[in-house]
């Protein structure tokens, strides 16, 4: 942690390094905030400049030495200067010194802090740089600098730059060398956030977090716990920032880290303007414009950390109601007013509407905000907001993975009957496994025609998940059919509905009831908040089957994924992570996929509401990559979770277990357990997963046993992917249908089919020496070069090992060197060099030295 690697900052390194080996600019000086990175970006620019091109003098400027004369430039000046001369005979002093030790060299001057520089070295840097010297210096934002420093950019001799904060990527690479492996994104996005792009402050809030045991270490991803440990040394870096205060000014910078972003106009009415002003001058505030709007932010986010913990609790409490009050007053005109209100009021112990309050907590969950929910909700319980507010608040906890406190809400509150019955029963299934909850309500008479319809479809989407789906078919059309049932028993009824038809190949079916399921989210929301989730699950479920590329990148665009990405709601999170592996593996590049996927197994690591799902689509990414031992530890993982209820994805299951097998070397077990798969999923008429299955078959080169199944599904199953892959399962031996099927798959962005489909064209026409094996091996190279790491069975199939002494000859070849020329490179004769070449030919199936490029890109490096 003392230590970190170098990340970002590559264009202003490049320009400081620019400057600094320039024949005809003088300087660069570059500001900013302290912590920002300038006296790291300085080093770097300095250390690697050659000594014998350029005599280069490093100092750095300190408080201690500001009031000593020459104390800024004493580790590069000679130690002893002459006895007796005069301030500007001292200067000619220092100057010819230098230039002396410099031996006629260019010289560079790196100062570091150059604001702290007492005044003889400020004028003695003028005069070097006056008298041709290059300058590289730093200086501290907002801080008075000598006046000798300030004319070298004022008169133009040297160029003057701010050092802006690190990007949110820049930020996440230096937070990943910190502690030394990839951070969870929700997790890193937040801790970003915190540090406000400034390194040091990031340094410090990671140090605090990784001591007081706030930062924890799950399937090689670090997650932090949202635990602010607010260090003795994190708190001063703080307020040395932030300075002394007046009372006004003060009580502006509580107000906006109580209730930011606050309106300016309300904070004007809440606070003297002369002090909001004060405190934006000096950079503690800053005002945003969107639109019409003026918000007001911190400057940065640890402001708001210390500030409000330091604040007394009568002056909080006190703030806070001010802000509710004007915030009502002015209307609550804004999208978030509700929620903000209601959390001040809470916070200022002025909360007094329950129905506020749960109206509050409705849109907190609607976010996925799941500990604000839980806290709103609570408070609304409380204020006597009846039965609903126990019902989120329940449905909160069951997000928590706190499922028996949940069940203790609901069985404490007031007795809404059909309701509450069909929340424990969601609580029981999903929080303690118990998959007789299903069963519990089917038990249950009912007469009320609504009662009975909202249970059916409760049912319904339980059985869904234990793979009962004639049961959970029928219930569900029940209920959607059903004019006495309520508009959320048929919203639900609708996702289950869906997503059968998804499963089944009816995309256009699907993504009709989906529609008309969205349409009610509102109501839905209010009435089964625990099921909120149903309408993502099957989004996320059409969108996978039918390896609808576009539709995800659309997912993954929209607002839900930030939300879910930010952190604090676990399964959405997840899903968003799986998604994002999903589309990133179709692409071929399977680092990114790989990361995504380790994302959800650390997401989803914390809840034991776990099915195993992220770590049977790892095993399968990993044994597509050629990484089998990182494969079956995944599905070792997975099967010990998949106790849970899961049945409706056994899918996932046995593909993992079918690559798995694949990768170990055993091809005939892999396409025996895809086999069964397949029969098993015809029968239960989820026709889209098993054409994907089938497809795993023509990957692994068995298209023989599935292209007649293949195409007679070409009617049922819907979707831009479907045409293609039923294509390629009937090509048989025709290389031209297999190089076609290959620019299609490219084209619609599915690499790593695109890329098998390009080696069985590559493997027919090395067969048959035909000479369209040139074109093939151009198009599959072309393909593997966007891709990572690729090892299925089809790929490692056109890659034959060649020895040592062929690689090298066939490399030279390749790039036109002749025969004689080549057996004189490598001491060999004429006739051997030939010889590797026919053996080199034969294994890689070309004709000759102009298809030996294209072929060898094929080959690992």
């Amino acid at each position: 942690m003392e230590q970190w690697g170098f990340v970002g900052r590559t264009d202003e390194l490049a320009r400081l390094r620019s400057v600094a080996t320039s024949d005809s600019e003088r300087g660069l000086i570059l500001s900013g905030a302290a912590g920002i990175g300038k006296s790291r970006l300085l080093h770097e620019a300095v250390s690697p400049l050659p000594a014998d091109g350029r005599a280069v003098y490093f100092a750095s400027a300190t408080t201690a030495s500001s009031g000593l004369p020459f104390g800024g430039l004493a580790q590069i000046l000679p130690p002893d200067p002459p006895a007796g001369l005069s301030p500007a005979g001292l200067l000619r002093w220092a100057v010819d010194g230098l230039h002396a030790d410099a031996g006629g060299r260019p010289t560079v001057l790196a100062v570091d802090d150059a604001h702290l520089l007492d005044p003889p070295s400020a004028a003695l840097v003028h005069l070097l740089v006056r008298e041709g010297a290059t300058l590289l210096a730093t200086l501290r934002a907002a801080e008075p600098v000598p006046a000798p420093i300030t004319a070298l950019w004022t008169e133009g001799l040297v160029d003057h730059a701010e050092v802006a904060p690190l990007s949110i990527d820049e930020s996440r690479a230096l937070l990943n060398t910190m502690v030394g492996g990839p951070v969870e994104i929700g997790s890193a996005r937040r801790l970003c956030h915190l540090g406000g792009g400034n390194p040091l402050l990031l340094r410090e809030l990671i140090m605090a977090a990784l001591r007081g045991g706030a930062l924890l270490q799950a399937y090689g991803f670090w997650r932090w716990t949202g635990r602010l440990a607010l260090a003795p040394s994190l708190a001063e870096l703080v307020d040395a920032r932030v300075g002394s205060l007046s009372t006004g000014v003060r009580d502006v910078l509580e107000m906006v880290s109580l209730g930011e972003p606050i309106g300016l106009q309300v904070l004007l009415r809440a606070a003297d303007p002369a002090d909001v002003e004060a405190a934006e001058e000096r950079g503690l505030i800053r005002v945003d414009r969107d639109e019409r709007r003026h918000d007001v932010r911190l400057a940065h986010p640890l402001y708001g950390e210390v500030v409000r913990r330091r604040c007394p609790v009568t002056r909080s409490r006190r703030l806070l109601a001010k802000l509710a009050d004007l915030v009502e007053t002015a209307g609550g005109r804004r999208r978030d007013d509700l929620l903000r209100v209601a959390v001040w009021r809470l916070d200022s112990g002025t909360a007094q509407d329950g129905a506020l309050l749960l109206d509050a907590a409705g849109q907190a969950f609607a976010r996925f905000d799941v500990p604000l929910t839980r806290r709103l909700a609570s408070a609304a319980y409380e204020a006597g907001a009846g039965y609903p507010a126990a019902d989120l608040l329940a449905t909160a906890l069951l997000f928590a993975d706190e499922a028996d406190a949940a069940l203790a809400v609901l069985d404490g509150a007031p007795d809404d009957g059909v309701r509450r019955m069909t929340a424990r029963a969601t609580v029981e299934f999903f929080g303690l496994g118990r998959t007789e909850a299903a069963d519990d309500l089917a038990a249950v008479t009912l007469t009320d025609p609504a009662d009975a319809a909202r249970a059916h479809a409760v049912e319904a989407f339980l059985r869904l998940q234990i793979g009962q789906v004639p049961h959970a078919r029928e219930l569900a059309s029940l209920v959607a059919d059903a004019p006495e049932a309520s508009t959320p028993a048929r919203g639900l009824a609708k996702c289950v509905l869906s997503l059968l038809a998804a499963l089944s190949g009816d995309q256009d079916g699907a993504r009709a009831l989906l529609t008309a399921a969205g349409a009610e989210t509102i109501a839905w929301r209010r009435d089964i908040p625990a099921l909120q989730y149903a309408l993502q699950m099957a989004e996320g479920t059409l969108v996978t089957v039918s390896l609808d590329l576009p539709a995800i990148d659309r997912i993954l665009a929209a607002e839900f994924a930030d939300l879910a990405q930010a952190g604090g709601f676990g399964f959405g999170s997840a899903w968003v992570s799986l998604l994002q592996s999903r589309a990133a593996w179709m692409r071929g590049r399977t680092d990114e996929a790989l990361r995504a996927v380790e994302q959800a197994c650390a997401t989803l690591s914390m809840a034991s509401v776990y099915d195993g799902s992220a770590h049977f689509a790892r095993a399968i990414i990993a044994a597509q990559r050629g990484d089998h031992p990182l494969a079956r530890a995944s599905l070792t993982i997975a099967e010990a979770a998949a106790a849970r209820p899961s049945g409706l994805y056994y899918a996932w299951r046995q593909q993992a277990r079918a690559w798995t097998q694949a990768c170990a070397g055993d091809v005939t077990g892999a396409v025996r357990m895809l086999l069964e798969l397949a029969n098993r999923l015809r029968e239960d008429g989820f026709h889209a997963i098993e054409l994907i299955a089938l497809y795993d078959l023509v990957r692994l080169g068995r298209a023989d046993l599935v292209a007649d199944r293949m195409a007679a599904m070409a009617p049922t199953v819907g979707g831009r992917a479907a045409p293609v892959l039923i294509r390629h399962a009937t090509a048989g031996t025709d290389g031209g249908t297999h190089l076609a099927v290959a620019r299609d798959l490219s084209a619609l962005g599915y690499q790593v089919y695109a890329a098998e489909a390009a080696a069985g064209a590559v493997r027919i026409f090395r067969a048959a020496r035909d000479a369209q094996a040139l074109a093939a091996s151009t198009l599959l190279a072309d393909v593997l070069a966007r891709c990572d790491v690729l090892r299925t069975p089809a790929l490692m199939a056109v890659q034959p090992t060649l020895t040592v002494r062929e690689r090298q000859v066939a490399e030279l070849a390749a790039g036109g060197v002749r025969s004689r020329e080549i057996a004189d490179l490598l001491f060999l004769s004429p006739r051997t060099v030939e010889n590797h070449l026919q053996r080199v030919y034969t294994k890689l199936g070309v004709n000759g030295r102009n298809e030996l490029a294209p072929a060898l890109r094929l080959l690992p490096q």
